[in-house]
């Protein structure tokens, strides 16, 4: 469990409170444009805030919009999070999206002052690209998902994966069977060589996660971070009692 690596979460859509994120102690960090308040201005302002790359910071897109990965790349993502990949032609539509030719069909226009040049060659380095499994029909081709040159990680989305499939979050971690949706997920990403990533949050849930095999868990959003000011609040009226 030592490559377990914890990441933040981003909803607010405020810059400056994301950016701050990066010095947050955690591995990685996530803006949410599918369910969180960032749009394109606030994501482009949370990566011009960027002095240094201290850790890798993604996006999750709306959707599988070649548009709208690019665009995000181009201001400065590390890397894409894409929702709803239910089968290998997704994954393929989304590495394609997110990676310049001859791999790709991604379109070179960085915003000014934000463009990469510190991959081989002085040209920019490929982006890392996750990609989501959270519908039963994921789950059957998750296989083949994770199989697909280009694809980084196969990352689940446990809420609306047990909605699907008509349990509880609670349930769908307990369940530990081979069979079962995580492992078989777990059992894909190892035979693909690819990362698997889930969205915790929470100690209870993110430990659970990592105990089963992932290695890349979201542990807090922003506003767990933020209302844990009132643990520190606590402690000192404790001491001043």
């Amino acid at each position: 469990m030592t490559d377990v690596r914890l990441g933040a979460w981003a909803s607010l859509g405020e810059p400056r409170t994301a950016a701050a994120l990066e010095a947050s102690g955690l591995d990685w960090v996530v803006l949410d444009m599918q369910h969180g308040h960032f749009d394109d201005r606030a994501v482009r302002d949370t990566l011009a805030l960027r002095r240094e790359r201290r850790v890798p910071l993604l996006v999750r897109v709306r959707a599988n919009d070649p548009a709208a990965i690019g665009r995000v790349l181009d201001a400065g993502a590390d890397g894409v999070i894409v929702p709803l990949v239910d089968t290998a032609e997704d994954a393929e539509s989304a590495v394609a999206a997110a990676t310049y030719p001859p791999r790709g069909t991604r379109s070179w226009g960085p915003l000014a002052g934000l463009e990469r040049t510190d991959g081989p060659d002085g040209r920019p380095p490929r982006p890392f690209v996750a990609v989501m499994v959270e519908t039963a029909e994921g789950l059957d081709a998750v296989g083949d998902i994770a199989a697909v040159d280009g694809v980084d990680m196969v990352f689940v989305g446990p809420f609306d994966l047990s909605l699907r499939l008509g349990t509880t979050v609670d349930a769908l971690l307990a369940d530990t069977a081979p069979d079962a949706p995580l492992p078989r997920i777990l059992a894909a990403c190892r035979d693909a060589g690819v990362l698997a990533g889930a969205f915790g949050p929470g100690v209870d849930r993110t430990s659970a996660l990592a105990a089963l095999g992932f290695t890349r868990v979201v542990l807090a959003l922003d506003t767990d971070l933020l209302a844990g000011g009132g643990a520190l609040a606590a402690a000192v009226r404790q001491r001043l009692a």
